[in-house]
């Protein structure tokens, strides 16, 4: 029924693609210099693009690259309207940028350094991982372990749990990508050439580490949860089934906001999640299509590789255009937790 519930707003999903998150997706592309057809207006990111091409991505880390490029965009093309304005004299806002920059190129392993922490996040590929190892961490692990041969799940609450294991998974790797950022980032810092410019460099380096001592408590307090979940089960009054949206309902709740505020968050939240579950049903989808299509080039026929080509290109370029959607969304949400929270503890 789930299924078919997502099937239906995927179907419908044509008139509610306009509105708030669509129009800089279905904006025409941008022409580079030799007047051809790019894909961003940034001239690094069309060449982070370019070498994706020849990178061997599965396709929904493929289309999950893309969506992270125009998120950097947006934001990139924010910020040159603030500098305009004279806004950021700090550089804060310009370090932020460049850090989220290098978190993009090492989340895709384009920092040219070798990274050796696994990550794929596309459940199609479970059955290649060994089941002893499967999170990468061992306390995760040991987690699903106990829970999965506890007896106290049913296989689609196994299924649910699966997925927010996964989802911490991302997150510890997230983390261990952005503090080995900011460690490569600091010798650069170091290196002052006058007090001014030392007392600038100072303050972006305490927000660095700020935001990394944020991650870590979010961590704690996610693992927390998932060792909650795993010693208690799923209460039936969940509010929310999606990890991210989860995430987002129980900072916004520890975030000292009024009832009125918490209870207009919550549909927000609830128009949030199926969004999110629309792209993952996008990203199911566009990896089927892509196994289709390597099992149709093998046949030989022209006509039918030819289709399957065309309907897989169409596929990438929509989970593309809903992942951004998502993205932006979910740093849209980000923003007002954290904005509204910041007012109520100001007071």
């Amino acid at each position: 029924m789930k299924l078919q519930c997502i099937v239906v707003v995927v179907c419908l999903g044509v008139g509610a693609l306009a509105g708030k998150y669509s129009r800089e997706v279905n904006e025409a592309k941008p022409a580079g210099k030799d007047g051809q057809t790019v894909e961003f207006r940034i001239a690094k990111l069309n060449q982070v693009w370019e070498k994706a091409q020849r990178m061997q991505l599965s396709p929904v880390r493929h289309a999950e690259l893309h969506s992270d490029l125009k998120i950097q965009e947006k934001d990139e093309l924010q910020w040159k309207k603030m500098k305009v304005e004279g806004l950021d004299e700090n550089g804060e806002k310009e370090a932020q940028l460049r850090r989220n920059f290098n978190v993009i190129l090492a989340k895709y392993g384009m920092d040219g350094k070798r990274d050796t922490r696994p990550l794929e996040s596309n459940y199609l590929k479970d059955h290649d991982t060994k089941e002893e190892d499967m999170f990468a961490d061992p306390r995760l692990n040991k987690l699903w372990n106990k829970a999965e041969s506890s007896g106290k799940f049913s296989s689609e609450e196994l299924m649910n749990l699966k997925r927010e294991f996964q989802h911490h998974k991302d997150k510890i790797h997230e983390y261990n990508i952005l503090m080995d950022t900011v460690s490569r980032t600091e010798e650069i810092h170091k290196n002052v050439i006058s007090p001014l410019e030392g007392d600038a460099k100072e303050h972006v380096l305490h927000q660095k580490h700020t935001e990394l001592k944020q991650k870590m408590r979010d961590l704690n307090q996610g693992f927390e949860r998932l060792r909650k979940l795993s010693h208690e089960g799923f209460s039936e009054d969940s509010e929310f089934r999606e990890p991210r949206v989860i995430e987002l309902w129980e900072a916004a709740k520890r975030a000292n906001l009024s009832e009125d505020e918490l209870d207009s968050l919550k549909e927000e939240l609830h128009h949030f999640e199926t969004k999110v579950e629309k792209h993952s049903h996008y990203q199911e989808q566009l990896e089927l299509s892509h196994q289709k299509l390597r099992h149709v080039e093998a046949l030989g026929d022209k006509e039918h590789i030819k289709r399957n080509q065309e309907k897989y290109n169409t596929l990438a370029e929509k989970t593309r255009e809903i992942g951004y959607k998502m993205k932006k969304h979910m740093q849209d949400l980000n923003n007002k937790i954290s904005r509204q929270g910041l007012e109520h503890n100001e007071l």
